[in-house]
């Protein structure tokens, strides 16, 4: 037990000492273990001890940074610490309605009757029940699209989904197309299954096919995953014409499709390239933005006959659904608590939009005013690990850019930050606190 302690006042000290710079980023712990010749397990608990510390910052799959250090006699700080406020995390993003639970309780209350709970306590099939796949095929539905029942499997939740059909496309060393910015969970799912990440290039109206093309003649990709909804993390979606185009390549490449739609909820609905592309798209979607991370549930609509296929994929990784959960969103969807959230949060997204306008005017920020994030490009000379490591500093915790980045040599000097988990007034503070410790930077660098 005291070995980890141990080793956590070494770095302690190289913190301290400054052999461990603010804003550095520390090695993923397996790689930490490896070097020490320490089991993973007290790597964790090294990492674990330095945060409790408050030395450094950071998740899993993310990154872990040292946190900016008070100033030495050599000079000011990179950042000082602020007032001694209740920590903000923009890293986390679960949009919570006004009200929520008090909407989703009477709707579970039937399902605690013994036996109808002794039912929905029983193990279910990535196929779901009946019930389930016509609630969800009426959920995901837009103006031009309502997926076959027949075709939709259930999962945990989304990343589950997206792991499992990529283990169904997909073997060890293939090749998956992504856009250059990515869902930082997607990399870490690419490197378990031994799949390399392809970065494509895009515009303002979404990825290039192009780009797409050029890949796929270097060398033939398995399959492609995007997001053209709200693209998560710059919020881009990807216009009616570029869809086509999309569309038409990979059924000339003959090349499958992980759609995910993860964030679609917050538009108008509008039409995925499931319906320019049917047999090659696979549609993934959830609940735990719609309604809640605790009890969610990971939808698939896949290509007709692709669904043995991901099922046996589902059944293998353990990504089935919970029958519990499934059948509380059965009641959810069909009693219409799935709308009126959708709808809260619609509004509720707005509002924090408004708020991050407000609060980053005359900064370089990427945004829709319909998402639940945003993109801020930092001002020079800010680094993303610094200007992570700064924000922690006054308790704020942000995503660094290069945790979206697939090449590695492309690190973009830019954070995400997440609207949707902290409430409004501690995400006005927040901000605002962030736009006072980008701009005095940019004037120490500028001023005389």
């Amino acid at each position: 037990m005291g070995d980890y302690r141990r080793i956590a006042d070494l770095l302690a000290d190289d913190i301290a000492t400054g052999r461990l710079r603010p804003g550095q980023r520390l090695p993923p712990q397996r790689a930490f273990a490896r070097r020490r010749g320490i089991a993973p397990s007290t790597a964790g608990r090294v990492y674990a001890e330095l945060v409790r510390r408050g030395l450094v910052v950071g998740e899993v799959g993310r990154g872990t940074f040292v946190r900016a250090a008070p100033a030495g006699p050599a000079g000011r700080a990179l950042a000082e610490p602020g007032p001694a406020d209740a920590p903000v995390n923009l890293e986390l993003n679960y949009p919570r309605a006004p009200g929520q639970a008090e909407l989703l309780a009477p709707v579970l209350a039937p399902l605690l009757r013994p036996d109808v709970l002794a039912e929905a306590l029983l193990p279910a099939a990535a196929t779901g029940t009946e019930s389930a796949r016509e609630a969800a095929a009426a959920l995901l539905a837009t103006p031009g699209w309502r997926p076959d029942p027949a075709r939709l499997l259930f999962t945990g939740n989304a990343r589950q989904a997206i792991a499992a059909v990529l283990a169904s496309l997909v073997r060890p060393g293939g090749r998956v197309g992504v856009e250059q910015l990515t869902y930082p969970l997607v990399k870490e799912i690419a490197a378990r299954l031994g799949i390399t990440l392809v970065p494509l290039a895009g515009d303002a109206a979404g990825l290039l096919p192009e780009a797409v093309a050029a890949a796929h003649r270097t060398a033939p990709l398995s399959a492609l995953y995007i997001q053209p909804t709200l693209h998560n993390p710059t919020s881009l979606t990807t216009s009616g014409p570029r869809l086509l185009q999309l569309a038409q390549l990979v059924h000339d490449l003959n090349l499958p499709v992980v759609e995910d739609r993860i964030w679609s909820f917050l538009q108008t609905p509008g039409d995925p390239l499931a319906v320019h592309a049917p047999a090659l798209t696979h549609v993934v979607d959830g609940l735990s933005k719609r309604v809640a991370p605790g009890l969610t549930v990971g939808f698939l609509v896949v290509p007709p006959h692709r669904v043995g296929a991901v099922a046996d994929a589902v059944r293998s990784g353990g990504w089935s659904a919970g029958r519990f959960a499934l059948e509380a969103a059965v009641r959810w969807a069909g009693e219409g608590t799935v709308a009126r959230l959708t709808e809260a949060k619609r509004a509720d997204a707005t509002r924090r939009q408004r708020i991050l306008a407000e609060e980053l005017t005359g900064f370089a920020v990427r945004s829709d005013p319909r998402a639940y994030f945003a993109w801020w490009e930092l001002p020079a000379p800010w680094r993303a690990d610094t200007f992570t490591a700064a924000a922690a500093a006054h308790g704020i915790a942000v995503t660094p850019g290069p945790a979206f980045a697939v090449a590695p040599g492309h690190t973009p000097d830019a954070v995400r930050l997440g609207l949707a988990s902290a409430p409004e007034r501690d995400l006005r503070r927040a901000l605002r606190t962030l736009a006072h410790v980008a701009a005095r930077r940019a004037e120490d660098r500028t001023g005389p």
